[in-house]
């Protein structure tokens, strides 16, 4: 199988690529992205051909390594709250207009779409747990820009899903629930709101700074472990007897439901036994800011995400594995060991 990932060098595209290039031997792997930072160890791996290229600007690139794939993953976008915020131009631009010429194009050329939709689609539905087929998606008013990615995210939902019936194009549309994992996000930059929240956690205490509970902290959020998402990526791209076919995937882990305020109190913990940053922890103070403050005026957030993963444990016979604790212990051991 040739699989072309587009983003390969986020956080996703590498631990996937990664992942398939360790136990998917016979499948080939191109890979398009702006940057190899995060991909720089698979550069000579046989069977990984990187290219790298902006997809806004080099779209021939993009063309030609459509035509020579059997599945691709566009995988490139914006996810980071503060840029929703700061720049939601950026984030349209990138996460919906360039993908959205990908997937045209992918349709025209009858090539299957692995689309990596969003947990934000579904923004504050107040359903107990969020279904893929039947809870609605609720987004704020215009004036808070935060939802220009949840909206540019589930408007390609929707053409992907209208494709599949006039085109009966191929596709599955899978929905990440607070991904975690080794390569995250660069923790190295000191700034408020440069990274999501565990790994701007982990910033601020290497840096020496406290950390901040937006709006106290109550949020409830599932956190999945990256490892567990790419075995349902692995079983999605495989696809056995049809599976995944025009199919809609929650990727979360329902069983790491935890408040920003208890992740906060658990990282401070955590960081005390890693002798890089016992020192900081011990002496971080973890406090509470105003949204407006933190992010700016056009924020808006949501009180509880919780996905049902039935479709994905019936469809893909997946269901995710490791818990909370081990979850932090694995991404900080990557990040300060």
């Amino acid at each position: 199988m040739n699989i072309l990932i587009i983003g390969a060098g986020g956080f996703i595209g590498s631990n996937l690529s990664e992942e398939i290039l360790e136990r998917k031997k016979e499948w080939n792997i191109t890979a398009i992205d702006i940057s190899d930072a995060k991909i720089s160890h698979l550069l000579n791996k046989d069977k990984f051909n990187f290219i790298k290229a902006d997809i806004i600007k080099e779209t021939e690139i993009v063309d030609d390594a459509l035509k020579n794939c059997d599945v691709v993953l566009p995988l490139a976008a914006i996810a980071s709250p503060l840029t929703y915020v700061q720049d939601p131009m950026r984030v349209f631009e990138l996460d919906f207009e360039a993908n959205l010429r990908i997937v045209k194009q992918a349709a025209k050329l009858k090539k299957r779409v692995i689309f990596p939709s969003t947990s934000e689609v579904y923004g504050m539905c107040s359903d107990e747990a969020f279904d893929e087929y039947n809870s609605n998606c609720v987004t704020g008013p215009i004036c808070k820009q935060r939802w220009i990615y949840s909206c540019s995210k589930q408007m390609l939902d929707r053409v992907i899903f209208a494709l599949g019936i006039r085109d009966n194009l191929q596709y599955t549309l899978f929905r990440p629930f607070n991904w975690i994992g080794p390569r995250l996000d660069d923790i190295n930059n000191p700034n408020n709101g440069s990274s999501r929240v565990v790994t701007q956690f982990l910033s601020n205490i290497l840096h020496g700074k406290n950390l901040k509970l937006v709006d106290g902290g109550a949020q409830i959020r599932c956190f999945t472990y990256i490892s567990d998402g790419v075995d349902a990526l692995i079983k999605i791209i495989e696809n056995k007897n049809g599976c995944a076919n025009q199919e809609i995937f929650n990727v979360g882990n329902p069983y790491n439901e935890l408040s920003i305020k208890d992740l906060a109190y658990k990282i401070k913990e955590l960081a005390k036994s890693y002798s890089r940053t016992k020192t900081f922890a011990e002496a971080a103070k973890i406090e509470e800011i105003n949204s407006s403050e933190y992010y700016g005026k056009s924020y808006q957030d949501v009180n509880r995400r919780v996905p049902s993963i039935a479709n994905a444990k019936e469809k893909l016979d997946w269901i995710p594995q490791v818990n909370m604790d081990e979850l932090l212990k694995r991404t900080m051991d990557f990040y300060f060991k």
